[in-house]
């Protein structure tokens, strides 16, 4: 996937190039995608993912080599939300090559009590799609990933089937010289994204809000559920701090409906209302989502959006038919590519909002979902922060935005020591007191050796 990323956002491939030891210079032309820092992207009504659709029945897929290894990263600080706490980074890195050359990388995140997968048995499975597709006849791309489907059902194993999906369209979608974004739409050329403050102290909260607030970001995502007093205190620091934010709360399913009630009405003394309030009770609780989702849109106008409780088609058919939520959350960790798209498909019909986020991912996951979100110009909510998070990242640079940018050509495998890959990023500065639109820009992977 990372190898797609910047000539997706480019148009032009410098693997196509004339002269491909020279390196080319960008500026920002409309055609190009690049990330704003703060929340809310424009809609466009004419988004469409024809092409993929295309695609999936007209290309055939032959798979040279497929692999897949552990993707341990650091964190920067531990990450703690209301039901669990993230020490590191365990996910697992995917790459697949065809017969054609063209490679193709993603990402299966892994996250304590949201993915089912824990990176053991995510290795495992990985690798057993990995040797189905080596041993793979040539099939149309809907026929291979119908047999990841099934090798890699439901739920239970849906972040290895994101990941693989992911790596399979990025190489495909590079064999016609189509950029992601295009494939699904070509709808937007800017996203933009909020940045996420975790479950801190209010004092740790009000630093990093005044942190983020000086690097431009406008909107806030606050990780509340954990325990109702401090949460509100926590708002108090951070509105003190930052009075001019938005906020979207996020509690991770970690309130009682009366609690997350509660705290709406405690915002409103504060003179507060969140753009958002993320995921407030049980994912299994229906009747309280649905109970909290009323109160706080015909009280306050505040929308509600299902995450945790937004695992499946059937649960998105569900929540329109009990009207239990106005937005939902699309995760490809939760759901697959494949699965996002039926459920985009469906909430687009039925009329509810779209949010798009992640797990806590390195710029391989992210950079996918954010082609996916420009492509198809339809989501209200943008959450592609994570990899902020992290101290290291074995995809490097990809964070600092400049007018004139110089990419490095990318080398191709011949000794499978090293891959030069592209990704997106999301990040903007403060430069003479502005904010910045930075371009998405080339990253470098390593992978040793594979003995697999």
């Amino acid at each position: 996937m990372l190898s797609q990323f910047a000539l997706s956002f480019f148009g032009k491939s410098p693997l196509n190039s004339s002269k491909p030891h020279e390196p080319l210079k960008f500026q920002l032309p409309r055609s190009n995608l690049y990330v704003k820092n703060s929340m809310k992207a424009p809609v466009t009504s004419s988004s469409s993912n024809f092409w993929f659709k295309e695609l999936l029945e007209t290309f055939t897929v032959e798979v040279q080599k497929a692999e897949n290894k552990p993707l341990n990263v650091p964190l920067i600080a531990p990450f703690t939300i209301a039901t669990s706490r993230l020490d590191k980074v365990e996910n697992v890195a995917i790459r697949i090559e065809l017969k054609n050359g063209c490679v193709g990388w993603g990402e299966a995140p892994i996250l304590p009590f949201v993915t089912a997968e824990d990176q053991p048995t995510a290795m495992a499975k990985a690798k057993e799609a990995c040797d189905m597709l080596k041993n793979c006849p040539f099939l149309t791309l809907e026929a291979v990933l119908g047999e990841i489907g099934d090798l890699l059902p439901g739920h239970q194993f849906a972040s290895v089937r994101a990941g693989i999906e992911m790596a399979l369209i990025d190489a495909v979608a590079k064999s016609i010289g189509l950029p992601l974004w295009r494939l699904f739409g070509g709808a937007l050329n800017t996203i933009i994204t909020d940045i996420t403050i975790p479950i801190v102290s209010p004092a740790e909260a009000a630093a990093l809000a005044s942190k983020y607030h000086k690097q431009g970001f406008k909107t806030l995502k606050l990780k509340v559920g954990k325990n109702l007093k401090a949460d509100i205190e926590v708002l108090q620091a951070i509105r003190a701090a930052h009075p001019d934010c938005s906020f979207i709360l996020d509690a991770n399913e970690g309130y009682k409906p009366e609690e997350a009630i509660e705290v709406l009405e405690k915002l409103h003394e504060m003179g507060v209302t969140p753009v958002l309030f993320e995921q407030p009770v049980h994912r299994d609780d229906w009747e309280g989502l649905g109970r909290v989702t009323h109160f706080a849109k015909s009280k306050y106008g505040v929308s509600v959006a299902a995450d945790e409780s937004c695992r499946s088609l059937a649960d998105v058919k569900k929540i329109v038919k009990g009207e239990l939520a106005d937005v939902v959350n699309i995760k490809l960790a939760k759901v697959g590519v494949l699965g996002a798209l039926e459920i985009i498909d469906l909430a687009r019909a039925s009329g509810l909002d779209l949010m798009i986020g992640g797990m806590v991912e390195t710029r391989l996951a992210m950079g996918f979902a954010g082609h996916l979100a420009a492509g198809l110009g339809c989501f209200k909510f943008v959450d592609l922060d994570t990899p902020l998070l992290l101290s290291e990242d074995p995809v490097l640079e990809g964070y600092e935005g400049i007018i004139l940018l110089k990419l490095t050509f990318m080398e191709l495998f011949t000794n499978s020591q090293m891959l030069e890959a592209r990704v997106v990023s999301f990040i903007g500065k403060i430069l003479n007191g502005r904010p910045l639109v930075y371009l998405l820009i080339c990253c470098r992977m390593c992978w040793k050796p594979s003995k697999l």
